[in-house]
């Protein structure tokens, strides 16, 4: 499976060779519902092939749509997915993404990869990571307020103690003292460095090594806060050694394999809660700071034209909220379109994907968090 968050800035945005393909569908995670989404999911290559007939050859057709036809008859993946699915494809790539939250049945052939349902899903202010660990092995987690689930670790990231350590174990140092009287006297042997010793040596190291391989694959590329999950006993080291700062002071008593998924969930979310909302505070407060030295602006022909320039450092999306428009990429004017016509862009979504594309920060708020009413709310570089 690939990794959302490591793609959608480095290949997702950038320009690849037409016709870029974008099938999003929403999923089940169990039976029977599951059962029906294979057979969705050919009823829109269906549709996205005869979109593509109206300008492609058929030879050309058949290589872009093999990767396609693969994933439609795959059991196993079929078998594990989520709420939604995402799948885009171009000459030389190949994108399967399955999301914890779901998303409408589209197919697109553009010019472009379609990847606004995307931004509301990764941009969104109550994602978190969590770090399940206990002396031997590592477990990592991702999630929002409504689910969370265990993620691949990256290639870097050790997921046992032997992983991270191998061959450098730490051995037992034996030394040997002779008690008695001449040479036929006892020998006993006296050893120094107990297992115990042992043990507390290498579970440093593999904390040590965790946390260096977590900061540097998954915090630092996704920027999502980290909760710890493991029994008390290991806090203290782990923190000791953890130069992650993603890492929040609170966490989770419990290794995750030591209660059901809901309870975990539960418990994350009571960690994470007061940090997501103090989150939301702080910005609404930069927001309203910025607002007040014309530093800011909630207006929507202001924030098209700041967004064009590049000027915006930090663009609040309220969640839930729709704008049937779309926004002149060269010079930031806005057309709003008809609320009751279902296939125009939403204008909302084109703005955070242009301050994305021009290196800023786009967070989803909920509704009752906005500081605006307009949908969104823009704090400015300069």
């Amino acid at each position: 499976m690939n990794s959302l968050i490591e793609d959608y800035r480095r290949e997702l945005l950038a320009v690849h060779e037409p016709p870029c393909l974008s099938l999003y569908q929403p999923t089940h995670r169990h039976g029977p519902e599951n059962q029906q989404d294979p057979l969705r999911f050919r009823n829109l290559l269906k549709a996205m092939n005869q979109s593509l007939q109206q300008k492609y050859p058929k030879r050309e057709i058949q290589s872009l749509m093999e990767p396609f036809e693969a994933l439609a008859h795959d059991h196993a993946f079929w078998a594990k997915t989520l709420d939604g699915l995402a799948v885009l494809a171009a000459a030389g790539i190949f994108r399967t993404y399955t999301l914890q939250r779901t998303v409408p049945e589209l197919v697109v052939v553009a010019d472009s990869f379609h990847t606004k349902p995307l931004i509301r899903i990764i941009q969104s202010a109550d994602r978190y990571q969590v770090l399940g660990l206990n002396r031997g092995e590592v477990k990592l987690f991702e999630g929002n307020r409504d689910a969370l689930d265990e993620i691949e670790l990256a290639p870097g990231v050790p997921k046992t103690l032997t992983d991270a350590l191998g061959s450098e174990l730490t051995e037992p140092h034996q030394t040997v003292a002779s008690y008695g009287k001449g040479a036929a006297g006892p020998v006993m042997h006296h050893g120094h460095g107990s297992r115990k010793d042992e043990l507390e040596i290498d579970t440093e190291r593999f904390f040590r090594a965790v946390d260096r391989a977590v900061l540097e694959h998954h915090s630092k590329p996704s920027g999502l806060p980290l909760i710890l999950a493991a029994l008390p006993e290991y806090h203290s080291l782990f923190r000791q050694v953890s130069h992650n700062p993603f890492l929040l002071a609170d966490a989770v008593d419990v290794h995750p394999d030591a209660v059901s998924m809901d309870e975990f969930r539960s418990a994350v979310w009571r960690a994470v809660e007061p940090h997501y909302l103090e989150r939301l505070s702080k910005l609404v407060e930069q927001f309203e700071e910025a607002n007040s030295k014309a530093l800011g602006t909630d207006c929507l022909d202001d924030v098209a034209a700041a967004a064009v320039e590049g000027r915006i450092a930090t663009l609040l999306i309220e969640a839930d909220r729709r704008i049937p428009g779309r926004v002149a990429t060269a010079t930031g004017r806005i057309h709003l379109g008809d609320p009751a016509n279902p296939e125009l862009d939403d204008l909302l979504d084109d703005l955070g994907e242009l301050v994305i594309k021009m290196g800023g920060e786009v967070i989803v708020v909920p509704s009752g968090r906005m500081p605006s009413r307009t949908g969104l709310a823009a704090i400015f570089r300069y």
